[in-house]
Parts: C-alpha cells; structure tokens; sequence
C-alpha cells in the first residue's frame, strides 16, 4: 500500500486534523505538519506528553505558524509597564487572555508552562474568562519568550494596550440575527409552498407539480441546513472530537435526521418530506437561542458584582483627608496609606518609609524597601508608618478582585449544588438519546408515521439548559443583592456555605462595639504640646480602631511624618516608634510592662497606655458602646446556631456580655491572634461549619481558617483578603437577614431544579407519544430556559424584598 493511502487514513497525533499527503513520522507518530511536531518535541522533551493522555488530539494545526518577528515590540519597556500588573526587583506577573483555549488538556498544559519555562513561576487558567495569569522572574526569562512560546503551542494571546477594564462588552449577535433572517424567509416560503399539501388541493392538479413544489421546498431547505443550522453541528462535532457529548447533539442529530428522510422522500417521490417542520425548528430555535443571549446579557451579574466590590482610599485634597472609592481615583491623585492598608493603583512614593509586603501578590511576606520616586504597584500592603503616593495608572478593580480571590487565600469548598449540576449534565444527553431511540423503535414496530416525529420531538424538547442555568443566575442575582446592601462576598459559593454554617464566632472590639460612639479622655500627668504632637503621629499612623479614635481626639491634623522613624505595630499588643529623640510607645499594660491602668477597670471601656522614653504618662480610656440591635441580632442568630466570643481585652466585661449571649455560649478573653486560630481549628475539628466575625486586623488567621470569615468594617478602606465577606457596620443589625437570605437563595436553586424536572418530564411524556409537532417542541425548549432564569432572577429578588436587602 501506498504511503498516499495509508496517510488517508491517518489523522495528525497532535491536531487531529487529516493528513491529505505523506505524514511526517517522528517518535513512531504521524504529524500534519512541522509545526505540530515541533509542538510535540517539546513537550516531550519537558516530560510533559500527558497532554494527549487527558483528551485526544487536543493541540490546534500549527500550519501556519505565528513568526516570531511579529512579537520584537515586547521588548519595549514602555509597552511592558502597560501590560504588566505587577513587577518588582525579581518578580513580574500579567494576565492573557487566550481566545484557543478549549479543553481540559489545554488547562493542564497551560497550568504546566513552568515545566518548559524555568523562569516561569506561578500559571493559572480561568476558563470560563479563557484567561491565563502567569508570575514569572525577568531575570530567567521575558515578556517576549512567554508571548512566543504560548504562540509556539497553538494559544497565541490577545494583546491589548488598552486598560479600560470596566467597558462592557456587547455581544456580537450579528451572524446569529443573519441566521434567524434566512431561517426564518426559507421557513415562510417553504409554508407558502405547501398549502397545497396542507390543504388536499394537490390531489386537483398534476403530481407534477406536487413533485415541483418538493424539489422547490427542498432547495429552500438547503440554506436552513446548511447556514442557519451550522452552530449546531460544529459544537456537536467539537464535542465529538474531545469524547464528550453536549447538549447540541440530538438537536443536530434530529435535524440531520430529519433532512435527508425529507430528501429521501422527495427524490424517491414517496412524499414531500418535512422541510416545514425543519425550517420551522430550526428557526424556533435560534429565536429561542437569540432571546436567550439577551436575557443573559441583560442580567449579566459579573461587571454588576465588580462595581460593588467595596476598597476605598483616603486622599488628599488642599492638605484635607478624604476617603474616596478606589473607582474614582484618578491619575495624579494623592493617596495616604496607613500601615497594613493596601495599595489600590500603582502609583509613585512621593513622601515616608515605604515597606511594602507584596505577599497578596507573589506569596512572599518578606516586606520590600521602596524609595521616593519610586513606582509601588498595586496589591503592595504598607507595613510602617503613613506614606503618601501619587495615582500614576488607572485603578483596576478586577485586579483587586482578582486578588482577593488569589490562591494564597483560596479555601477548599465542595459545592453540592454544582457537584449535582455535574452529575445531572453528564447522563442527561444519554439518557435524552436512549428515550428517543426507544421511542422511535417502538412507533417504528406499532405505527410507523409517529417514528420521525416521536424521535425528534425528543430529541429537541427535552433541554438540561434550565438546569444549567438555575445555580449561575439565582447566585449572581444575590450577589448583586448582597453588595446593594452593603455585604460583600468573595465569590457565589459563599452563599451555599452561608446556608450550611452551624457556629458563630465574634470578635468584641470594633465588631460587637461601634467605634463611631465610644467617648475617650485621658487619664495622667499633663502632656506638652510636643508630647502630643509625637502621640497623634504614631497613632494617625496605625489602622487599629483604638488609635483612629485617639488621632480623632488629638485632632492635629496639620502635622505630617516628620521626625517619625522605626514605626512598629505590635499585633494584639500596641504600637512604638521613634519621634525626634522621643521612644513613644502606645498600648496595653503588658505592652508598657506595667500591672493595670485602673484599680476599678470599666468593663464597658479599653485602655491605651502611654509611655515616653521609658516614662508612664497615663492612659486614654475608650468609652464603649455596643452596636445598636445587638441583644436582637444574638438571639437571631442563637436560635439555630452554637455562639462564641472571642476578645483579646481582660475579662471585667464578661458578666455584662452574658447578659446577651446565651447561657451555653463560649466567651473566651485575653485571646492572642494565634490562640483565636487554634480556637476556630479546633472548631472545625470537631465537625462545626464556623463564622468567623472580625475586624480583619487582628485576627486575620481566624477569618482565613474559619469556613466563613466575615470582616467588619467602619469604613471599607480595610481591605482584608483574608476574609471571604466584607462588611459595612452599618449594617451589623441585619446579619440574621443575610444568614437567612443565603438558605433563600439555596431553595430557589433548589425549586428551580425541581421546576425544571417537571418541565423535562412532562415534556418528553408527550414527545415520546409521537403527537407532538416537533415545531412546538421547538417552541417550548428555548421556553424553558428564559422561565427558569426569569424565576431565579425574580424569586431572588422577592426574598431580598421580603429580607429588606432591597426597598
């Protein structure tokens, strides 16, 4: 044999594609062409050939090879400074988006690029966004060589200088309303055609005319076969290729079906076949796909979820503080960052000690010394005294978000929800197939007329859209409900553990307290005015709620950093520093090595103490008061919950907190950061889904761990990604509402599934009695889908009606 006839036979291992001349052999494999087996060397040569293990031929034709030449421009620094999120003195990271990928292969491959590139660090896929986020070092490898070997592999990414993030996209349907314009003319005509046939008049004239008319009606199929149609059999035949059968494929199948048994029947002049029924289902169903996208675009939740992200930013403005969202930030603004908050732009280090700790960036905590005049990127949190930046590129919100979803802070979270949705998919289209062959074998043996007409009326009636559907929109319609009432939430599958979560741990200062109305004074010797000066500086410095309250007291905010050095904050304990040539230190009595502050503590109070150059001053006493609907949203909350409480102040105020929490609840004081953690592990251990409430400073280990960490906030320029819920103290009061909207949101899903079944039962009884017209069949698929994203999107908002998320 030939090696022409053997390579007819002969598909491309890497691509898939056929191989119409000789193959290229190499390592006992044929390839299409020298670009696929390059592709293939160097896999092989990284070890990294399980590429073709997981799906077959998963690569793309390398025929056309993009030139190298065509990526030189990367080397530009000015170019690399606009597409690069991040960069430091070794580290770089950016995000691509890769329109080819396509497959479960293509992720792993893509997630395995460190393998083939040393330099490359850290590579992640989002597949739904079809975006690849790649840390790399720049002294090992560069922008250019990353460009090039994804081209290289077949996942050239789509470069754009532009950073108008936010800019919606609008769907391009202009191929699909050409498809529904021609669907729709051929299935006019073809209808206008055959009244004849519908009415019997065909038996008044000559066959020839009816055999005309058949011919005619045929032709006009064509286009509906051919153009209108094609969507279907690609992705059927794409689905094919990877082993996997979508939900394209019995449609595609009825129609193929269905036009070559009408062919059949007008060449063999037995009939005039069902060209109206095919134009009628195909065009019902692109109407149907149609309204479908709009219904989808319209109620998009993604960019919706993105605008509620809540990180503001204090600014100044005439030497005046402001605090503005980080989504009005503009280029030239001037930013004031305290320690531990972060960075929202990239900006310049125009004033004060920059330490800043990239490890929400790069995982590495090692905090990095920045220069005046120096670019800071975004996502660097300041770990020493106030700095001043200048707002030099325009803020990225999805940047911050990305952040906040970042592996470092990621949490292993099982969706039962989606593990359901999985399972359902995988056999609905085999289970769709064995009931239309059945249902076809069974009209065939009985009465033959019903057969076509059983098999692909199921075929197309039956749809796991609605069910596919029901989880993404009732979660993204909450999401969007949660953030209008001020509770935002990492990601959808928030909600679900919301819904499960049986432990409720608190945190008191700033959390179960409301800072806004606590009183302060001082208590000890008087302070000179330069006394007073070096206390307001250190603690305008610090995040804590407890030195926000004495700046505010102090009230001189027209002193800036000057004279501030060593600026250090103890976690739990208090703050020092070095001003001028005073050693000024801020904090508990353990932290100024003293026994107490009062004989007779108040136990609705916390203590500052202050001492100056070894020297005790007195102390400022905070005046607490508990947040308002406190003993109601306790109660609320204890009636299907364990509580606890954890504090890191003394226990004086343990006798009035058991008034409001229940009898067999936890309260726990002097608790370290590392003692909360253990306590919430411990939790966890034990089988309890824990919440965690803080104030996100300290303790930040306990939101991690806990299985829900929610974050309070007086203001949302206290950015913690640690936790997995920010929100705003305003409304504290309403935590029991959002608990229960969550178990609201998880019985839609729910009901919408239910809804959904009935409408796949009840349809496919009638379908496969062969009296249904596979046109309303049509008709009711695409129904389906809208009515069930029409109830999630509406029940959703009527529970946040009835929650009062929502006016």
């Amino acid at each position: 044999m030939s090696k022409t006839a053997i390579a007819a036979k002969v598909s491309c291992f890497h691509c898939g594609d056929k191989i119409a001349s000789s193959p290229i052999l190499f390592d006992e494999k044929s390839f299409c062409c020298q670009g696929c087996q390059g592709v293939y060397e160097l896999l092989s040569h990284s070890n990294l050939c399980d590429y073709y293990a997981i799906s077959d031929n998963p690569g793309l034709a390398q025929k056309n090879p993009v030139s190298k030449v065509k990526f030189a421009y990367l080397e530009d620094e000015e170019i690399q400074k606009q597409l690069i999120d991040f960069k430091d003195q070794k580290i770089s990271r950016i995000a691509f988006h890769v329109p080819t990928m396509h497959c479960s292969s293509c992720i792993w491959l893509l997630e395995s690029l460190y393998k083939i590139d040393k330099g490359i660090g850290h590579c992640r896929v989002d597949f739904l966004k079809k975006q690849l986020s790649i840390s790399f070092n720049h002294h090992e490898t560069s922008l250019r060589k990353i460009v090039e070997l994804l081209s290289s592999l077949g996942y050239e990414p789509t470069l754009s200088l532009s950073h108008l993030e936010e800019t919606k996209k609008v769907s391009n349907n202009n191929q699909l309303l050409y498809q529904v314009g021609v669907a729709g003319f051929c299935f006019g005509n073809i209808m206008l055609i055959s009244f004849p046939e519908y009415f019997g008049l065909d038996s008044l004239s000559h066959k020839t005319f009816s055999r005309l008319f058949g011919y005619l009606n045929m032709g006009l199929a064509l286009p509906v076969f051919l153009y209108s149609a094609q969507s279907y059999f690609k992705s059927a035949y794409q689905s094919l290729r990877k082993g996997i059968i979508n939900i394209d494929f019995p449609l595609a199948l009825g129609i193929l079906v269905m036009f070559f048994r009408s062919s059949y029947e007008v060449i063999s002049h037995s009939g005039i076949g069902f060209f109206d029924t095919l134009a009628g289902l195909v065009f019902f169903l692109l109407i149907g796909k149609w309204v479908q996208q709009r219904t989808f675009d319209t109620l998009s939740f993604e960019r919706d979820y993105k605008s509620y992200f809540p990180v503001a930013v204090a600014v100044l403005k005439e030497g005046k503080e402001q605090t503005v969202p980080v989504t009005k930030l503009k280029v030239g603004d001037r930013m004031l960052i305290r320690n531990q908050e972060i960075i929202p732009a990239d900006a310049i280090l125009l004033n004060g000690e920059a330490k800043i700790d990239f490890s929400f960036v790069t995982g590495e905590s090692l905090p990095v010394d920045k220069v005046l005049g120096e670019m800071i990127y975004a996502g660097g949190r300041q770990t020493s005294a106030a700095i001043e930046l200048e707002v030099c590129k325009p803020v990225s919100q999805s940047y911050l978000t990305q952040l906040w979803n970042s592996e470092h802070f990621t949490k292993d979270r099982e969706s039962q929800i989606i593990t359901f949705q999985s399972v359902v998919s995988r056999y609905f289209t085999f289970a769709l197939l064995g009931i239309a062959i059945t249902s076809a074998i069974f009209w065939l043996l009985f009465d033959p007329s019903r057969s076509l007409a059983a098999f692909t009326a199921v075929l197309i009636i039956a749809c796991p859209c609605a069910l596919a559907l029901s989880s993404p929109f009732a979660l993204g319609n909450a999401l969007r409900m949660f953030g209008r009432a001020k509770f935002y939430l990492k990601s959808p599958e928030v909600i679900e553990q919301m819904a499960k979560t049986n432990h409720m741990v608190f945190d008191k200062t700033g959390t179960i307290t409301n800072a806004a109305q606590a009183t302060i004074s001082f208590i000890g010797a008087d302070l000179t005015k330069e006394e007073n000066e070096a206390i307001f500086t250190i603690a305008n410095n610090s995040v804590h709620p407890l030195s926000k309250k004495i700046a505010s007291y102090l009230d001189l905010h027209n002193i800036g950093n000057a004279g501030l050095s060593n600026f250090k904050e103890l976690t739990g304990k208090g703050v020092s520093a070095q001003f001028g040539k005073s050693e000024v230190r801020l904090g508990s009595a353990n932290f100024l090595s003293i026994s107490s502050f009062e004989p007779n503590a108040d136990v609705l109070a916390s203590y500052v103490g202050v001492s100056i150059n070894g020297d005790y001053k007195g102390f400022f006493k905070i005046s607490h008061a508990y947040r308002e609907g406190l003993k109601e949203v306790i109660d609320s909350l204890a009636l299907n919950r364990e509580l606890s409480l954890l504090s890191g102040d003394n226990n004086a105020e343990e006798a009035r907190l058991k008034a409001f929490f229940p009898k067999d609840s936890t309260l726990l004081f002097q608790q370290s950061p590392s003692e909360k953690l253990l306590y919430i592990n411990q939790l966890k251990e034990n089988g309890q889904q824990v919440v965690m409430i803080g104030d996100g400073l300290n303790d930040a280990g306990a939101l991690k761990a806990a299985n829900i960490g929610i974050s309070v906030t007086e203001d949302t320029a206290n950015f913690s990604p640690s936790s997995d819920v920010i929100m705003d103290a305003m409304v504290f009061n309403q935590l029991p509402k959002f608990f229960q909207y969550a178990k609201d949101t998880v019985k839609v899903i729910r009901m919408s599934f239910v809804v959904s079944l009935l409408y796949n039962l009840v349809g496919l009884s009638f379908a496969v009695t062969g009296t249904m017209s596979p046109i309303v069949a049509a008709i009711l698929m695409p129904l389906s889908s809208i009515s069930v994203i029409s109830f999630t999107t509406a029940a959703t908002w009527l529970y946040a009606r009835k929650r009062s998320l929502v006016l």
